[in-house]
Parts: C-alpha cells; sequence; structure tokens
C-alpha cells in the first residue's frame, strides 16, 4: 500500500480537478460554448479542452506517465489562464494560474 504523502494528494487533488473539468467542458452548457465563442474559438472548442483535461487526469494517474500528464496539465492551464488575461478577464485567470503552479509542483519536485 503506498504511503500518502502531501504530493500523492496534491496528484489525487489534481486528478479530480481536470477530470471535472474535463466531463464540464464535454457536457459543454451553452454558456460555457458562448465564452468559447465570445473568446475567438470555434464552436465545438470545448470538446478540444476536455478532452485534453480528461487526458491529463488520466496520465496523472499513473507514475509512468505523470510528466506527460504534469506537462499537458501546464499547457492546459497555461492556455486558459492566456485567453482570459488576453480578454482582460484577470480574476478568472488566478484559479487557471493555481493550478498551473500546482501541477508544475508535481512535476519538478
Amino acid at each position: 500500500m503506498p504511503e500518502f504523502t502531501w504530493r500523492l494528494v496534491l496528484v489525487a487533488l489534481l486528478v479530480a480537478f481536470f477530470t471535472f473539468g474535463g466531463v464540464v467542458n464535454l457536457i459543454g452548457r451553452k454558456p460555457l460554448v458562448d465564452d468559447f465563442i465570445r473568446w475567438g474559438y470555434p464552436p465545438r472548442f470545448h470538446l478540444v479542452t476536455g478532452a485534453l483535461e480528461l487526458a491529463t487526469a488520466a496520465l496523472l494517474l499513473f507514475p509512468e506517465t505523470r510528466w506527460i500528464g504534469t506537462a499537458l496539465g501546464c499547457c492546459v492551464m497555461l492556455a486558459a489562464a492566456g485567453t482570459v488575461i488576453f480578454h482582460r478577464e484577470y480574476a478568472h485567470a488566478i484559479p487557471a494560474l493555481v493550478v498551473f503552479g500546482l501541477t508544475a509542483l508535481i512535476r519538478w519536485t
């Protein structure tokens, strides 16, 4: 049985975050789709985002693929933060930057 460390707990929280985000994006409720369109993305781009978030969650689950998952997760969160910063929605960038930081922490520890 693996020892529960802060790193393992953080990985579990990130897996939950990316899984939840992926599912929400794949469902694609109208306000979410409208946000993506307002930001200049194609109407079905939420599906790409959802797939990337679910892929991140899956890759984070296993130590052998965790480094790929952290790299993908960092890219997804930087893209999310960059999008909302570009559109001057600065408050929306905070969660993405926090998750980016936590994902990078897993990558480099």
